[in-house]
């Protein structure tokens, strides 16, 4: 009993500090497809809502004011800048499973991307050693990096 409960402290307090991110172009819609996996623990701490009353608050996709204020999280920690234009996410999708966070987002009206520019601020306030791992992918062109608490932002060369 006494081996559980320490092996599900130890499970609750991950001591990794990572988030995964993919940005797929969609040509037939002119559009962004993101989604971002994090843990659910350390998004609630990033979005600056206490654990104790996590439980109040509704996270669904559905609910109005949780898209708002995930949204507004998530437009303010990654910042896609598509040829010199800032873009702004949709939240599409809210899932949480197993303490973790997958949120689906959608940008519009972006048509064939030449320069891309991905700044990742998910949690790099909050841990020293945060690893975001990321994958671009634009038609041909395909791309994984990692940014951390000191390399938040990476540029594209995309055609």
């Amino acid at each position: 009993m006494l081996k559980c409960l320490v092996f599900s402290v130890w499970f609750f307090f991950h001591p990794v500090h990572v988030t995964l991110t993919s940005i797929e172009y969609l040509p037939d819609t002119d559009s962004l497809k993101v989604f971002v996996k994090m843990y659910f623990d350390d998004f609630l701490l990033d979005i600056g809502i206490n654990k104790e009353n996590s439980s109040a608050i509704n996270f669904s996709s559905d609910d109005l004011e949780t898209r708002g204020k995930v949204e507004k999280y998530l437009n303010s920690k990654l910042n896609i800048v598509v040829d010199n234009k800032l873009l702004s996410g949709k939240l599409n999708e809210l899932e949480i499973v197993d303490n973790e966070v997958k949120l689906n987002l959608e940008f519009s009206k972006v048509r064939s991307p030449g320069i891309m520019s991905v700044r990742n601020l998910i949690m790099t306030d909050l841990y020293k050693d945060q690893s975001n791992m990321m994958i671009i992918k634009v038609k041909d062109f395909e791309e994984g990096i990692k940014l951390t608490s000191d390399i938040t932002e990476k540029t594209f060369k995309i055609r």
